[in-house]
């Protein structure tokens, strides 16, 4: 069985997978969709694939495909996955997995009962810091989760690409509330301490600029707010802050954990600088580490070496590599060697997490079985956004939130010793 695609959406980020899923090799057809003719021609005659003027036209013209990557815009995806699913097909989807609770509990009704895989590109997920918390906490070395923190800050006119398609409607959607996009920041702490969260209380920056993006009648969700911030209390007695800020000078990373805090070990990573530390008073315990070396990335491709931690955060190929964390090893070969300058220069963007993506939503189709971010946890990160909100919107009242449930026992998840392809 091979993986035949048909790609929905052709901004920058759709087209640095493009050249992955191309040369992986449990990869068939390669189609796409795009509404702007100008970058119809540009991917057609840059990388010679099949393009289509509309999801639709795809869906029909294309019956061989059995699966559908979404990345088209944010607001746009719930719908579109839905659709997808519908018509008998696999979804890769960028983030979020939709923009409301009835979006994404159909999602998860339609995928459970045809048993398609439903996976939702959380990059985050990969990121070194993520996989590093995960492995550790999971091997008992912070002891039980106390408190964390992680965050998104990402200015909204440093986002405009990602809004164009809008034309001069860009604002309107631009505006989108900052908590409807908080997977990156919940994917890399919830999935470290495996925990969901059980209330939330939220405030909101009101923004202040003026430039009609923000503010009731500006945007669709008439959201006055470019900066949130969220108060959890987890299913394990921790607590959790998450912050989602689009109105902020920062710098990168832009997604990161702050700190993750157990009864015995504690984590801070800053910039460059990451810290371990294990403090077990009872047992005279008391140890202090740099894991830097573990954690920051270096690009073997365009020879960019190691990223050091007197290097600060200025060089923009932090984020154009791995690190020693990954398990390069579970990957197809081929794919590491990509030359990632020949199309976009993005290939190995976002911590090397393209990759990974591609390579668990390939494995998860071939072999019938969830990959790592199942639709569960996808929905857990989204619905807690979503929620966040609403509470930020109430001027910061505690709300429930729905628990989601957890994928069926005999749905089991993708096995990387096995060679599907």
């Amino acid at each position: 069985m091979k993986v035949n695609i048909g790609i929905v959406g052709f901004g920058e980020f759709s087209e640095s997978f493009l050249d992955i899923w191309l040369q992986h090799p449990g990869v068939g057809k390669v189609v796409g969709a795009e509404l702007i003719a100008d970058r119809r021609k540009h991917i057609s005659e840059t990388y010679g694939i099949e393009m289509y003027s509309s999801y639709d036209e795809m869906l029909e013209k294309v019956p061989e495909l059995n699966c559908v990557g979404i990345f088209s815009q944010r607001h746009q995806h719930g719908p579109m996955v839905i659709q997808g699913l519908k018509s008998g097909k696999h979804v890769f989807s960028a983030v979020p997995m939709g923009c409301t609770e009835e979006e994404v509990m159909e999602i998860l009704k339609i995928a459970e009962e045809k048993r398609l895989i439903y996976m939702m590109a959380e990059t985050c997920y990969y990121f070194p810091c993520a996989v590093w918390c995960r492995e550790n906490y999971q091997a008992g070395r912070f002891g039980k989760f106390v408190y964390g923190e992680s965050q998104y800050y990402h200015d909204i006119m440093d986002m405009y690409g990602s809004f164009s398609a809008q034309g001069d409607n860009w604002k309107r959607i631009a505006g989108i509330p900052p908590m409807y996009y908080a997977t990156h920041s919940m994917s890399m702490l919830f999935s470290a301490i495996d925990q969901y969260p059980l209330d939330v209380t939220c405030f909101g920056y009101e923004d202040t600029e003026g430039d009609g993006i923000y503010g009731k009648g500006n945007n669709d969700w008439d959201n006055p707010f470019s900066n949130e911030t969220a108060i959890l209390r987890m299913s394990g007695g921790g607590i959790a802050r998450i912050n989602e800020f689009r109105r902020c000078g920062n710098v990168r990373p832009t997604s990161y954990i702050t700190g993750l805090y157990g009864d015995k070990g504690a984590y801070e990573g800053s910039g460059n600088q990451h810290l371990f530390s294990r403090n077990v008073p009872q047992n005279g315990e008391f140890t202090s580490e740099t894991v830097s070396d573990e954690i920051n990335t270096f690009n073997f491709v365009n020879n960019k070496g190691k990223m050091r931690e007197e290097d600060g955060r200025t060089d923009y190929f932090y984020m154009m590599g791995f690190s020693k964390i990954h398990n390069l090893k579970r990957l197809p070969q081929n794919l590491l060697t990509i030359d990632q300058n020949a199309h976009v220069n993005a290939v190995m963007g976002h911590n090397g997490s393209h990759i990974f993506l591609v390579d668990d939503f390939v494995r998860a189709v071939i072999t019938g079985k969830l990959p790592p971010v199942n639709p569960w946890m996808a929905a857990t990160y989204t619905i807690t956004g979503i929620k966040a909100h609403e509470s930020a919107m109430l001027g910061g009242k505690t709300l429930k939130i729905p628990y989601v449930g957890k994928a069926p026992d005999d749905w089991g998840t993708i096995d990387f010793d096995e060679k599907p392809y």
